[in-house]
C-alpha cells in the first residue's frame, strides 16, 4: 500500500529532515503573508481621512505585492517535496501576525500597525533564511532575500507616509 502523500512526493536533493524544516519555515511565512495580505486589504477598504486617496492606493499596491508572493512561497514548499497550506483554518493555526477585527482604526494607527507587521515579517524571513541556508536550499535562499527586501520597503513606505511635517 502506498503512503498517503506518495502521489505528491516531488523529487528533491534536499535531505528529508532539511526539506521538512524548510517547508515548515515557508508554511509559517505563507500563513503570515496571508494574514498580512488580508489585514492590508482590510485597512485599504476602511481607511478614511484627509489622505484617503494616497493611503487607499498605497495599501492596495502593498496588498497586491504581498499576495503575489504567496504562490511563489507555496511553490517553493512543493518543490522541496512537501505539502503546503490547505485552508483558512490552517493559516489561522500557523499565523503569528495578529488579525485586527476592530470596528474602527484610525489611518495613523493602520499605518503604524502595518509597519510593525511588515517588520515582524522581515524578522520571520531572516530566521527562516538561517534554516534554509543550513539546509543548503540555494534557490529558496535567493528568493527569500527578495521577499525580505519587499517587506522592508513596505515598512519604509509606511514609516515615511506616517511622518508629520
Amino acid at each position: 500500500m502506498a503512503e498517503p502523500n506518495a502521489k505528491l512526493k516531488t523529487p528533491t536533493d534536499l535531505k528529508s529532515n532539511d526539506a521538512k524544516s524548510v517547508a515548515e519555515a515557508l508554511n509559517g511565512i505563507l500563513a503570515d503573508s496571508y494574514a498580512l495580505y488580508l489585514k492590508t486589504k482590510n485597512f485599504h477598504w476602511h481607511v478614511s481621512g484627509p489622505h484617503f486617496r494616497d493611503y487607499h492606493l498605497m495599501l492596495d499596491e502593498q496588498a497586491a505585492q504581498i499576495l503575489a508572493t504567496t504562490d511563489a512561497i507555496a511553490e517553493r514548499v512543493r518543490k522541496t517535496g512537501n505539502t503546503t497550506l490547505r485552508s483558512i483554518g490552517d493559516i489561522a493555526r500557523r499565523q503569528t501576525i495578529k488579525d485586527n477585527d476592530a470596528d474602527f482604526v484610525s489611518a495613523e494607527d493602520m499605518l503604524a500597525e502595518l509597519r510593525e507587521d511588515n517588520l515582524k515579517l522581515v524578522e520571520i524571513l531572516r530566521e527562516a533564511k538561517e534554516i534554509i541556508d543550513e539546509a543548503k536550499d540555494n534557490a529558496t535562499s535567493g528568493v527569500i532575500d527578495d521577499w525580505t527586501d519587499q517587506a522592508e520597503e513596505r515598512a519604509w513606505f509606511l514609516f515615511e507616509t506616517s511622518r508629520k511635517g
